[in-house]
């Protein structure tokens, strides 16, 4: 199934750059992207708990919420992969999922999530993401969107 490719390779590919960015010197960060102009810099953090660091000393809870919600949407695509139609509220699930399997592996693997890049841009600058972060963002504003659009079309 296309949808589900598509959770293994988001996850896939985040997890590679995490790999790759846990074998390298943590006194090598952090580091501009090349070929970013300064505008992104690479970074090795760990983060034990929610974002910036939230519960990181409630380890069974960081594990327990993202494995619920994770649960709880990869239920959601289950029951829409069952039906016709819904391909943006699909796709979105997926997009979301990829990242949430990502980051769930981290915290249940490695007892932490591995934040590997910032945006040199006015507040972003203090905040370090990976791709299964901006998974899940994007994923979620899909959902958003479809929602909004579907209001609109009921009125």
């Amino acid at each position: 199934m296309v949808f589900i490719g598509i959770i293994a390779l988001l996850a896939a590919l985040d997890l590679l750059i995490k790999s790759a960015i846990e074998d390298q010197e943590e006194a090598g960060f952090p580091k501009e992207l090349e070929g970013s102009g300064g505008k992104i810099l690479l970074h090795k953090n760990h983060n034990a708990g929610f974002s910036f660091g939230y519960f990181k000393d409630h380890q069974s809870m960081v594990q327990m919420i993202p494995l619920a919600v994770a649960s709880f949407i990869g239920g959601m695509l289950a029951s829409l992969l069952q039906r016709k139609g819904n391909i943006l509220e699909k796709l979105a699930l997926s997009i979301a999922l990829g990242g949430a399997a990502s980051n769930l592996y981290d915290r249940l693997v490695r007892h932490y999530v591995v934040d590997y890049f910032s945006i040199q841009y006015g507040k972003l600058k203090k905040v370090v993401f990976n791709l299964g972060d901006l998974f899940i963002f994007l994923g979620a504003g899909i959902i958003l969107i479809v929602e909004i659009v579907k209001a609109f079309k009921e009125r």
